[in-house]
Parts: C-alpha cells; sequence; structure tokens
C-alpha cells in the first residue's frame, strides 16, 4: 500500500510539472535548447551577466535588439556604435540585450566578470548584458534556437554581431547581419518606426 502511494505520488508531480511549463511557455524537454512552435519567447528564461534569472518579460512593451557579441572579433568596435544608440533611444522605450557567445573563432573566451570587465572598461557599456551562451549548435540557447528557427524571419546565425529587432508586442520585426552596424540608417529606420 505504502509503496502505491509513493507511485501516485511521483505521478501526480511529474504532471504538475509538466503542466507547469506548459502554462508559463516552456518546453517540456529542453536537452538541447529545442523549442515547440508554441513557446511563448518572452517567457524563454536567461540570466544577466550578474548571475540573475530573467526573460525578455522583464523588458516587455520596448523595443529590444539582441546582439550577439563577442569581446576579440573585428566587429568589437560595434559595442561603441550599440552604446551610443542605446543612449540615444533608451527614454524612447528602447534596449539592447547583449549576449556574449564563443562560438565563432574562439573570440569569447572570458568569463561573464571578465567580458563584463572589459565591456565597461574598454566600451562603458551600460545597456544590459547577459550570461554567455551559445548561438548555434546543440548546446544553441532557447531564445537563439527560437529567434533562428521558430521566428517568422528564421536562419543561422552566421557571425558575432548580429542583431535582432524585436518590437514592443515581443515579435521578431526584423534581422541585421553582423556587417550591418549599429547606426546603419535602415536599422535605425526601423528602430524609429517600431517606437512610434
Amino acid at each position: 500500500m505504502k509503496t502505491l502511494l509513493q507511485i501516485l505520488l511521483v505521478l501526480v508531480l511529474s504532471v504538475t510539472t509538466v503542466t507547469a511549463a506548459k502554462s508559463k511557455g516552456l518546453p517540456e524537454d529542453n536537452k538541447k535548447g529545442k523549442l515547440s512552435a508554441k513557446v511563448d519567447v518572452m517567457q524563454i528564461p536567461f540570466n544577466t551577466i550578474e548571475g540573475k534569472a530573467t526573460s525578455l518579460d522583464a523588458y516587455k512593451g520596448k523595443v529590444i535588439l539582441i546582439v550577439n557579441v563577442a569581446s576579440k572579433c573585428g566587429h568589437t568596435p560595434q559595442y561603441k556604435g550599440l552604446e551610443q544608440l542605446y543612449e540615444k533611444y533608451k527614454d524612447k522605450g528602447f534596449v539592447i540585450l547583449g549576449f556574449p557567445a564563443n562560438n565563432f573563432g574562439n573570440q569569447e573566451p572570458g568569463t561573464d566578470q571578465e567580458i563584463q570587465k572589459f565591456c565597461t572598461l574598454t566600451y562603458n557599456v551600460t545597456f544590459p548584458m547577459m550570461s554567455k551562451v551559445s548561438v548555434v549548435g546543440n548546446d544553441m540557447h532557447p531564445l537563439f534556437n527560437y529567434l533562428t528557427e521558430k521566428s517568422p524571419l528564421p536562419g543561422p546565425i552566421k557571425w558575432n554581431f548580429s542583431k535582432f529587432l524585436v518590437d514592443k508586442q515581443g515579435r521578431l520585426a526584423s534581422r541585421y547581419p553582423s556587417e550591418v552596424e549599429p547606426f546603419d540608417s535602415t536599422l535605425v529606420a526601423k528602430v524609429e518606426e517600431l517606437l512610434k
């Protein structure tokens, strides 16, 4: 009888856990960062560079530019333009989220603390930086799995400083490859359009 009660308790807890995951829009099986098509992108968890749990939901109602960044890349000087873009539009409801990634040419080998120090001292970055993630491959973070495979604008990330512009409703509005500078007229025009 005691064993039967233990089995029932395990079953109830399993069903409760799966139901809770579904109600939060989180995938039930996320071993490789893969998501179901119905996942709510705003609820996908990730950590800030300081280690605090967060999600895009923390920036709800803002226009969000998501960028996979690296400290030792030819595009690293874009940090300066990204910070300037952030300063120009942050009071109008715009935010940039930097996601360090070491997927391309081992160009982000540092720890979160080293990355944060580099960004602050070298480029005076004040926009939110997140904990280092993987943006390609089997260990791809679920947010980037959504952005590159499940979003309306799918396609792999080819290098550091790829940019994803998300509207106030949490929909991916446009994408820009690494070569597109932060003050590119097309990107700025789209930011201004989404801020209206």
